[in-house]
């Protein structure tokens, strides 16, 4: 018969806690890694669009090509 101590994963509940306690150190510092490298990326290319709009920015882009192409 099973042992009435032990979890579906064969852990005990010590190794069980240490376990849980080392997946979460790990949880936590990947999530900070992540946050902190989305806050780099949105610094470097920001995926919002400023406050004026995509429209504004692509037409003074089209228009400082154009300017240099045709001068």
């Amino acid at each position: 018969m099973a042992d009435q101590n032990s979890s579906l994963s064969g852990l005990t509940d010590a190794e069980a806690r240490e376990f849980h306690g080392l997946f979460m150190q790990g949880f936590i510092g990947f999530t900070i890694v992540a946050v902190v490298a989305h806050i780099l990326v949105y610094m470097w290319r920001p995926w919002l669009p400023p406050i004026t709009g995509y429209k504004t920015t692509l037409i003074d882009g089209a228009t400082t090509i154009a300017t240099t192409l045709l001068s």
